[in-house]
């Protein structure tokens, strides 16, 4: 009895030193069955007890009655699906009549604490079917994405959900995107897990880095053109609208309108040309567009207009010619001057990490999901890396991106060299590679034939 005593003992201990030091090892050895028994065993009063049982039918009521039979219970959703996770668990449920997924969302905290869960999220997938999504511990803690994501072609993982899912960034779903952030509040980190992820596949990337290049000219061998200061920068953005003008021209040329054509091939876009003839998708990513904006004399002011200028009509007609925009910053508002606010109504994807100010959130989610604008002032200054992303349909998540260091994305930036495309319009602005260990990347001039 002592030996069994001591046994019982020790194993407790051990299961108690994993939940605390590897919160998902303890949950995939233990707490997937533990928690499974628990919502089985309490669903029942559970749902009864947050008000999401309804009465039984009439004609069951009825029919109790005539054959002097006790009257039956309150009814609960129906459990259609009950699917353990690496993270959690996801419990699909069949809404009885008169019930609203928004019950189901307004009972998250209470089913939370019911079933002993940290965190539960619902969505409905249809009428009458929700998707309940319940986490075993707190997956933004440690972020460890999972071993097999869908990848397809620009649509790259880049976070991890508070649900455990995993958060994508999909350029032909949402093309055009703003990152919000202050200093040393993540946003680094989100971006070099944006390049690591598009660095295998087929696009071309530009960069407009006007710190002097110190967060992208690492990255340079899968650039195909870089701008470390504004007047380059403008002439880049001035050379994308060349492309994109071209783009157009050959779509155009391809369109195959003809009356014995079918409606699905015929071309709108860069995606419905054939392999051989669609042009390279282009990603831009813009480091600070604070930089960008600011002017101090006449000059400086005509030339951050033409930059405004040219960031707008990419944002507004880029998609369709298979350019996307990414734009970071620290503040992203009307008082960096006039088409600012133009500029920002055409970025649907929003996200943002910590940020000092209310008003700065509100430039991220006051048009489009004021609720997530109180999520994003509460990220505590010790998570770096947490942040809020929604897009204009008014939906957000939490959301963390697992840290990637500086080396690591320049190992995969270099491993995929190899797919940097050569684009004609931006070749005298891709960076050259010194031939000497250690030596600084620098821009190369246009020459004065091209200029």
């Amino acid at each position: 009895m002592t030996a069994f005593t001591v046994t019982l003992v020790l194993v407790v201990a051990a299961v108690g030193l994993l939940r605390w030091r590897r919160p998902a090892w303890y949950w995939l050895t233990f707490g997937v069955t533990l928690a499974v028994v628990r919502v089985l065993v309490r669903y029942g009063s559970v749902m009864d007890a947050c008000g999401l049982t309804v009465p039984p039918a009439r004609w069951r009521l009825a029919l109790a009655r005539a054959i002097s039979r006790p009257l039956p219970e309150s009814r609960s959703p129906r459990i259609l699906r009950l699917r353990p996770t690496r993270t959690g668990l996801v419990l699909r449920l069949k809404l009885r009549p008169g019930q609203d997924a928004f019950d189901i969302a307004a009972a998250s905290d209470r089913l939370r604490h019911s079933f002993s869960m940290y965190g539960v999220t619902s969505r409905e997938l249809r009428s009458g079917v929700v998707e309940v999504r319940m986490t075993g511990y707190d997956v933004l803690k440690r972020v460890q994405m999972p071993g097999e994501t869908e990848i397809r072609p620009m649509r790259v993982p880049v976070a991890l959900r508070q649900d455990g899912s995993v958060h994508y960034r999909d350029y032909r779903a949402i093309p055009h995107a703003l990152t919000l952030g202050a200093t040393e509040s993540g946003k680094s980190v989100y971006q070099r897990n944006l390049v690591a992820g598009l660095a295998p596949m087929d696009v071309a990337l530009v960069g407009i880095d006007c710190k002097q290049g110190v967060e992208l000219f690492p990255l340079a061998r899968r650039f195909s053109a870089l701008a470390d200061d504004p007047d380059t920068a403008a002439e880049v953005l001035d050379a994308l609208v060349v492309r994109m003008e071209r783009n157009y021209q050959l779509i155009r040329a391809q369109q195959r309108i003809a009356a014995d054509v079918p409606d699905a091939e015929i071309a709108a876009d860069i995606w419905d040309l054939s392999t051989d003839l669609r042009p390279v998708p282009v990603v831009v990513l813009v480091d600070e567009v604070a930089e960008l904006a600011l002017y101090a004399n006449k000059e400086e002011e005509k030339r951050r207009d033409r930059i405004i200028t040219s960031l707008v009509r990419l944002a507004q007609l880029g998609r369709a010619a298979g350019i996307y925009l990414e734009i970071c910053g620290q503040r992203f508002g009307s008082e960096l001057g006039k088409g600012i606010t133009m500029l920002r109504a055409q970025l649907t994807g929003r996200t943002a990490h910590r940020v000092n100010d209310e008003t700065s959130a509100n430039m991220a989610f006051g048009d489009i999901a004021p609720d997530a604008v109180l999520a994003a002032i509460q990220i505590p200054a010790e998570k770096r890396g947490l942040a809020i992303a929604g897009d204009s349909t008014g939906g957000w998540h939490r959301i963390r991106a697992p840290h990637t260091s500086l080396r690591q994305a320049v190992n995969i930036c270099n491993r995929h060299a190899d797919r940097t495309p050569d684009l004609p319009e931006l070749a005298p602005y891709r960076p050259a590679l010194s031939a000497l260990a250690g030596a600084p990347l620098q821009p190369a001039k246009p020459s004065p034939a091209t200029a």
